[in-house]
This record gives C-alpha cells, structure tokens and sequence, in this order.
C-alpha cells in the first residue's frame, strides 16, 4: 500500500522549539500523529456547506446584478453631481429609490444566504 504524498505544516521558530520540547525524544511525524490520533483529540465541527436554498439567493442576486445596469446609472449619477450638473426630477428621484431598494434588497439577502444576521 503506498502512502500519499507528504503533509506540510508551517510553523514559526517559537511554535517549532515548543512542539519539538513536547516531542522529547520522539520524531516530530510519529509525535504528531500521536496527538492527533488520539482517542481523547478534541473533534471539531464539520465545515458547513452551502445549503441550497442560500445558493439559490447567491444565484439569484448575481442574476440581478447582471441584467440591471444600476451600477452605470448610478456612476452617471455620481457624475453629474460632481460636476454640479444634476437636476433631480421626478423620474430621478423615483429612479434612485428603486436603486435604493434593490440595492437594500441585495444586502439583506447576501447576508441572509451567508448566515449573517442584517
């Protein structure tokens, strides 16, 4: 049976002395594999995985990322009030509140699908 290629693990000089002082006399790769095989080595959670639904939002805002074109708009925008030419309108003001809200909307559910509360 052949056996995989090589683990590496970094340490820095303080952690090295510390392990190799733990260690004693026995070789730093049997050591480690003693403690981390060990009946009473702490188990840790496993990694979470996406759960569909939170992939189906993630999928979701970047479709509404890619068909609007609010970024643009709102670079327009910025523009123009740069350079002191911006004159609010009604069609404008109804614009940047839709903005808002999609905007809003696509925070609250990024952090949603990530599991963060908003």
């Amino acid at each position: 049976m052949s056996r995989p290629a090589p683990f590496s693990l970094r340490l820095n000089d303080d952690e090295r002395a510390k392990l190799e002082a733990q260690a004693g006399a026995m070789p730093l790769s049997s050591y480690i594999k003693s403690v981390i095989f060990a009946e009473d080595a702490p188990r840790y959670r496993k990694r979470r995985k996406t759960p569909v639904e939170e992939q189906r939002l993630l999928a979701e805002i970047l479709a509404r990322l890619g068909q609007s074109r609010q970024a643009n708009n709102l670079n327009q925008i910025a523009k123009h009030l740069n350079l002191g030419t911006l004159v609010v309108d009604p069609d404008l003001e109804e614009d940047l509140k839709r903005a808002i809200a999609e905007v809003s909307w696509m925070r609250a559910t990024l952090m949603d699908a990530l599991g963060k509360s908003s």
